[in-house]
């Protein structure tokens, strides 16, 4: 009786390989001999599906593994089955890659064949890729492609790093990535002495390609670190084509789509480069080389991406793979694609799967891919909060925000670099910002968002609602999210707004009280700002001086404190009120809740719960910072290159989330496929001048109530996890103090001790601060009870 079931064709394979003399079934003269050979049988098919399961096709290996087992079976008498053994090891390597489905490639496609490994990956504990196989051929450009979290960037650093299992320890890597992390020491470094030290090409070679990408003098002659994100990409591409490597890693972190203006503005030309190079470019096509690329148009100009696309597609004996979210790119420069797939046959575990062709071809085979050309084409879905009302705004179409005849002038300088700005915004606005580098756009994204105030205050309009929230998604937001590697996004995001109010933002340089402003509160007296009104159009605040009682405390205008110093401390205020008007104060921030919330960002609980922000892809970190960004339900959302690490899949739910969502939307973008689909609305920046073209369209209001409401957590493990957090687990069952038990108003100092009682769930202190008799009980206010009785809490 045979107790195993191996698989039945190894099983085959393995009675063929033997010789006659072995019993190939039960029936025989002596059944004991048939029985036990079955079972041998059986035992050695299963220990050969285990090798074949890990690619171990060693000799050695098989022996080692098979030969105790095998020699005991009658026919060998001399016990030597070697060759036996070898014999079935190849038909199993065979037979496994008949089963192949990794390719559709024909073996005569072309090109020699540099790499055919399979291999394994993983990242932590989480495994990204089960037995694959990834074949390369020399001259072919590879595109990498799939989801945002599938390890694509793993790969890439692990071939960098030579860690692949049976990667040709021959090859040499050089990797170009998009510098999203800021390394100070290299940042500090010297552009010119540290491109011909890394490479160690003349300096005449160095200079003449820092040349053709139009590196000045005194940009050769300055720091890494002094250089915009655009041109350290550019040096990484110079270091690349200098280096004589035979992997070059490329990594494009978001769609490089030029619009007109930046057509119109550029001046570097791949036509006029050509001719002044003195890098052979031919000779380092005849070296023996494999380069990877990954997202290297990041940061380009789109001068220099043609460049890009005509030195990767003028290589001949270059094996090339790239990543990248560039579709356009992509289909432009690659031969074949590489992609990430999950299928049921393979069980919870992803494959590569080659492609030959262009992206295009790669669609046509998997038509569920065609997201890769329209962004509608999507089933991920973005859902975001709908914004608070706005005290005054009835309508999407009211102003929200108005300049007229703004200019702004950085201190010290002689010219501004705004002049007679003229501009509005409501919730119906979708405005999308277009305009060279150093032309203003982060300048006007300043003062809108209030970090900056205008140079001309007493001879323009400068109008922002008081109340007004804004979300800012800048490009190095990542900066904020890696301080917390070590946590998870729920971690990040408890820490962030536990306190019921941005604590992150509240300690950022453009809210954070120097030295100076603290000696003008001290010198001041003032103990805190304790409240606002809006009083004859003119903002007042509530100001308390140490010493001072509560009821003679003064109301002072904006512009008075702010002509004190106190911009800061004023800043912090306004902040904390938005907030407290969002329902900050109110919203738990249990795991629960916060995971609810990062699943309308595409964050699984898997990420968002259980895992590290060290672990999350370029795209899931986006995900949690825009998550973060809509805690508090903004009415402004400003965006500054929001395709950023996100791929085409994301791209598409994000316009989608956008153009449901009922705030306004302001971006930065190069993307015009993307901008287009959200925004209608363009705001021209140049030459200090900003020029409307288009108009918003009026949009339905999706205003909430002034204060949200939030549902109790009533489950054990709920009010659990809520420790720590910003609430008490029933602190919020009673209701404001307004009117006490006799119907009369209770004063701001009766409410705030209301309040603190309310907190500890003090019903004596609450019921005689509202002066509510013994054995009555207070209409509205039922849960205080009579004074007799111990309410349930």
């Amino acid at each position: 009786m045979v107790y195993l079931e191996p698989p039945q064709q190894l099983l085959q394979l393995l009675r063929a390989s033997l010789p006659d003399k072995v019993p190939a079934s039960s029936s025989s003269s002596d059944p004991i001999d048939d029985e036990e050979s079955a079972e041998i049988l059986a035992y050695v098919a299963t220990l050969a599906a285990t090798l074949s399961s890990t690619s171990s096709f060693e000799a050695d290996e098989w022996r080692d593994a098979l030969e105790p087992y095998l020699s005991a079976l009658p026919s060998f008498t001399n016990g030597d089955c070697k060759a036996c053994i070898d014999a079935f090891r190849d038909e199993s390597q065979a037979l496994l890659a008949s089963h192949d489905e990794s390719s559709d490639e024909e073996d005569a496609f072309g090109g020699e064949q540099i790499t055919d490994i399979r291999f394994s990956l993983a990242y932590g504990g989480k495994i990204l890729l089960h037995q694959t196989k990834l074949r390369l051929r020399r001259g072919h450009v590879y595109a990498l492609v799939g989801q945002n979290g599938v390890g694509k960037t793993t790969l890439m650093n692990a071939i960098n790093n030579g860690k692949l299992e049976g990667w040709p320890a021959d090859l040499t890597t050089e990797y170009v990535d998009s510098g999203s992390n800021v390394d100070p020491v290299h940042e500090a470094k010297n552009v010119f002495k540290h491109l011909s030290e890394s490479t160690g090409r003349a300096d005449k070679q160095c200079r003449d390609i820092l040349e053709k990408l139009k590196f000045t003098d005194a940009m050769m002659e300055g720091t890494i670190g002094e250089l915009s994100g655009g041109w350290q990409m550019k040096l990484r591409l110079a270091k690349a084509v200098l280096i004589d490597a035979d992997i070059l890693l490329l990594e494009i972190r978001w769609t490089m789509m030029t619009t007109h203006y930046n057509l119109l503005t550029l001046t570097f030309t791949f036509l006029e480069m050509l001719p002044k190079t003195n890098i052979n470019l031919n000779n380092m096509q005849t070296n023996k080389s494999h380069k990877s690329s990954d997202e290297p148009t990041n940061h380009l100009d789109s001068k220099t991406v043609k460049w890009l696309e005509d030195y990767l597609m003028g290589l001949k004996e270059t094996t090339v793979l790239i990543v990248s979210h560039d579709t356009q790119f992509l289909e432009t420069v690659c031969s074949d694609v590489i992609h990430y797939e999950q299928r049921a046959t393979w069980g919870p575990h992803r494959k590569l799967v080659h492609y030959s062709g262009r992206m295009s071809a790669f669609v046509k085979k998997q038509p569920q891919a065609k997201h890769y050309f329209e962004l509608a084409t999507t089933d991920l879905k973005f859902v975001f909060p709908d914004p608070g009302r706005l005290d005054g705004i009835r309508t999407s179409t009211q102003r929200f925000l108005e300049m007229e005849g703004v200019n702004y002038r950085y201190p010290g300088n002689d010219k501004d670099t705004l002049t007679d700005i003229n501009l509005k915004m409501t919730l119906s606005s979708r405005v999308v910002l277009i305009g060279a580098n150093g032309a203003g756009k982060t300048t006007l994204v300043k003062m809108i968002v209030g970090d900056t105030q205008p140079s001309n205050p007493s001879t323009c309009r400068f109008f922002i609602h008081h109340n007004l929230r804004i979300a800012y998604v800048s490009q190095h937001a990542f900066y904020h999210v890696e301080q917390h590697i070590e946590d998870s996004p729920v971690s990040y995001i408890q820490w962030r707004f536990k306190e019921g109010f941005d604590k992150e933002k509240i300690e950022s340089e453009a809210y954070r009280i120097t030295p100076e402003e603290q000696k003008a509160i001290d010198d001041y007296n003032l103990e805190g700002i304790w409240s606002r009104r809006l009083r004859g159009g003119v903002l007042e605040y509530e100001i308390k001086k140490k010493n001072v009682r509560e009821k003679d405390n003064i109301y002072v205008s904006k512009d008075e404190l702010l002509a004190m110093g106190f911009k800061h401390l004023l800043r912090q205020t306004d902040e904390k009120i938005a907030a407290k008007e969002a329902g900050l104060d109110l919203r738990p921030v249990t795991t629960s809740e916060i995971q609810r919330h990062l699943d309308d960002f595409g964050l699984a609980q898997e990420f968002g719960t259980y895992g590290k922000i060290r672990g999350l892809s370029g795209g899931q970190k986006v995900k949690l910072v825009l998550a973060a960004a809509m805690w508090n339900c903004p009415h402004l959302l400003v965006l500054d290159e929001p395709t950023n690490y996100l791929d085409r899949e994301a791209l598409g739910a994000l316009s989608a989330a956008l153009n449901e969502w009922g705030g306004a939307v302001l971006m930065i973008s190069h993307n015009k496929e993307f901008y287009s689909s959200v925004c209608s609305e363009e705001w021209l920046v140049a030459d200090g001048k900003v020029t409307v073209v288009g108009d918003s369209s009026e949009r339905e209001m999706k205003a909430v109530a002034k204060k949200k409401a939030f549902d109790k957590e009533k489950t054990e493990d709920e009010v659990k996890d809520s420790a720590g957090g910003n609430i008490n687990s029933n602190g919020d069952k009673y209701k404001d103090a307004t009117t006490n038990f006799w119907g009369q108003t209770v004063s701001k100092k009766e409410a705030r001790q209301y309040d603190k009682a309310k907190k500890k769930m003090d019903v004596p202190l609450m019921r005689k601060i509202l002066q509510i008799p013994a054995g009555k009980i207070m209409p509205g206010y039922e849960e205080l009870g009579d004074g007799n009785t111990v309410p349930a809490k």
